[in-house]
């Protein structure tokens, strides 16, 4: 049987999360729904290889959550530099939130990953600026045959002197795209990735605009530039798939619906986990990728912890359930 080997770089903040509804959560996030979706979708055919840094205190802790999936290798999860990320999110309805940053890890670099040039996919899931800087993904293009998924999460995300985090133009774009195969992103992030050169000062961009408009533009933009596909997940409207055949196809992918939304914490972090398994699978089929990140986006609001993951046959039920094939 083969045995695929898939790299998780990201963030293990520990959250303090208020939702919608009132309660008080607190747990570590970001690529732990990443690293556990994939594992359970995985079982005894590949391993998930975590990549991350953080507190001393909080070390043990994570490495006891993780060592329940036996299939995740914790080798690479280090504290040298007792450095973390420590996160405050207050929703104030299902999606919107205000956030706050007090701790912050050191970031990926080279020398992290140097063990690690024979994964297959490398999932990056940053959630700020720094996190996974472009040097390191130009280091895995070089030296590796991995496909590299990468969430613009991180590079839409910057913290100020205060803690606060404020969404950000990624004004230097161009210069990750060649080094990017799918690009992930929500559409307020799509909003900051396509942008005018120069902005009168009352011409604001409306981040609460839901309007696509300029998905096709900025997909045209970043295939030419390099990457394989760029998915845009559009919350209950589903993904906007695009790649490039010829011409760009563009194809939507619609969710698939829960009845009660617990917590969206780690939604996207999961979504990029079920592309992860997707593209260890076929690396061209964005499509079905897309499905299984609607599978496990939705599989991560039922509850409050990791037992919310499925299986690979209790997924791909939820995928026949939804589009009547996987």
């Amino acid at each position: 049987m083969t045995k695929y080997n898939v790299a998780v770089l990201g963030p293990i903040p520990r959250d303090h999360i208020t939702t919608h509804h009132g309660e008080v959560i607190e747990k570590y996030g970001c690529a732990t729904h990443t690293a556990i979706g994939l594992s359970r979708l995985l079982g005894d055919e590949g391993t998930v290889h975590l990549v991350s840094h953080v507190r001393k205190k909080d070390e043990h802790a994570v490495k006891e959550i993780l060592s329940e999936y036996q299939n995740i290798n914790v080798d690479h999860i280090t504290s040298d530099q007792d450095q973390g990320d420590v996160i405050s999110l207050k929703f104030l309805d299902q999606n919107k939130r205000l956030e706050k940053q007090t701790g912050f890890m050191n970031p990926i670099i080279p020398d992290d990953v140097k063990e690690l040039l024979h994964c297959d996919v490398f999932v990056c899931v940053p959630i700020t600026d720094y996190e996974v800087p472009l040097e390191t993904l130009k280091y895995i293009k070089k030296k590796s045959e991995g496909m590299i998924i990468f969430d613009a999460h991180g590079p839409t995300n910057t913290v100020t002197m205060t803690g606060d985090r404020l969404i950000k133009f990624w004004i230097d774009r161009d210069q990750w795209l060649p080094y990017i195969d799918v690009l992930k992103m929500n559409l307020e992030e799509s909003k900051c990735c396509w942008f005018e050169k120069e902005y009168h000062p009352d011409n604001q961009v409306d981040l609460h605009d839901e309007s696509t408009e300029h998905l096709v533009p900025f997909a045209e933009h970043s295939l030419q530039k390099g990457i394989k596909s760029l998915i845009v997940t559009l919350d209950s409207n589903g993904g906007a798939v695009f790649k490039k055949d010829g011409k760009v196809h563009h194809e939507m992918v619609k969710s698939i619906k829960v009845e009660h939304v617990v917590d969206t914490t780690g939604c996207g972090d999961s979504f990029a986990g079920g592309l992860g398994y997707g593209i260890l699978k076929n690396p061209t089929d964005y499509i079905t990728a897309t499905k299984y990140a609607n599978a496990l986006g939705a599989q991560r609001t039922q509850g409050r912890d990791f037992n919310v993951f499925k299986s690979i046959e209790e997924t791909n039920q939820m995928i026949m359930d939804t589009y009547g094939i996987v």
